[in-house]
């Protein structure tokens, strides 16, 4: 039996009500160009040590693997731009997405909501939800919905509301009739991301050696950190925004309005000598239910320790 008719425009309705700030909707399929562009990536080893991207590669391209009778995926945006950063002054910094709460379980909560609104109208759906938490190309998915284009720095950009945003699907056995989405890649001749990037991770346009990411050496790199990119490191114990920061589409980035992505207090005050004194217990008073969690204490310490030095 068919679903009953919702229309694309009455789910996109329902992401906002929700308080996602874009939303848009893809056919199911396989991911062929992209599918390409992973595995002359992967080939590469320019996943360093992330070896759970090697896994279950077919299921990232292919979304029926994920949920069986896949007809559309549901793409969302949720905006985390600061509207004040963290001080630079005397302090360490960390990357913009881990001021507040983590985003995972919001953002599950935000579309298990949307889900629940929209089979409400159409009956039981086959669907899940996802947010960086499964074998899914995130980006590829969302630039296919019409919600951005992938940059240089290969983040998704909007192309009036910038980079600083979260992505969430919803994979299901929904058939929507989407408008058709042209995709215009308008990064042009501008290369203010590769050039900014102080470890010359951007090895080229799209494509990112995250073995010399600092995002990646400070979170997702469980060894010591290279001592010949110290120098390049700057200040960042968690993560990196330079690309971002000098993208100038974000120059239309506007501040969040969700209370959790707000720092606090005592986060915002934070100097150099707070962030070398700091102990397991006090990193979890700053950082229970934050994404600094993905690190962890020994983790971070090493950061800091490695730039201290």
């Amino acid at each position: 039996m068919s679903n009953p008719v919702i229309s694309y425009n009455e789910i996109t309705a329902f992401a906002r009500e929700v308080g996602f700030d874009e939303c848009g909707i893809s056919p199911a399929g396989q991911l062929e160009d992209h599918a390409l562009h992973m595995e002359s990536w992967l080939a590469k080893g320019f996943q360093g040590s992330m070896s759970y991207l090697e896994r279950n590669r077919q299921k990232r391209y292919n979304p029926s693997l994920l949920v069986e009778g896949a007809q559309s995926v549901i793409s969302v945006l949720l905006n985390y731009f600061p509207a004040e950063q963290l001080t630079e002054n005397n302090s360490y910094q960390i990357s913009k997405y881990a001021y507040g709460g983590d985003y995972h379980q919001l953002i599950r909560e935000k579309l298990r909501k949307l889900l629940m609104m929209i089979t409400e109208k159409t009956g039981p759906l086959t669907a899940r939800v996802f947010t960086d938490s499964a074998p899914v190309l995130d980006r590829a998915w969302a630039q296919k919905s019409g919600l951005g284009f992938i940059g240089k720095n290969t983040c998704l950009i909007h192309p009036r509301k910038g980079s600083f945003f979260f992505i969430g699907h919803i994979i299901s056995s929904l058939e929507v009739q989407s408008p058709t989405v042209e995709i215009t890649d308008y990064c042009g001749t501008c290369r203010r991301c590769i050039d900014a990037c102080p470890t010359a991770a951007l090895v080229d346009a799209h494509v990112l050696d995250a073995r010399r990411c600092i995002s990646y050496l400070t979170i997702e790199n469980k060894g010591e950190l290279p001592a010949e990119l110290k120098p390049a490191f700057g200040n960042w114990i968690f993560g990196c925004d330079i690309c971002q920061d000098v993208c100038p589409w974000n120059r239309y980035a506007r501040p969040h309005n969700e209370p959790a992505f707000l720092p606090i207090n005592r986060l915002r005050n934070m100097n150099k000598d707070d962030w070398e004194g700091l102990d397991e217990q006090l990193f979890d008073e700053l950082f229970t239910g934050s994404a600094m969690q993905r690190t962890g204490f020994k983790g971070l310490k090493r950061n800091i320790d490695f730039l201290k030095k």
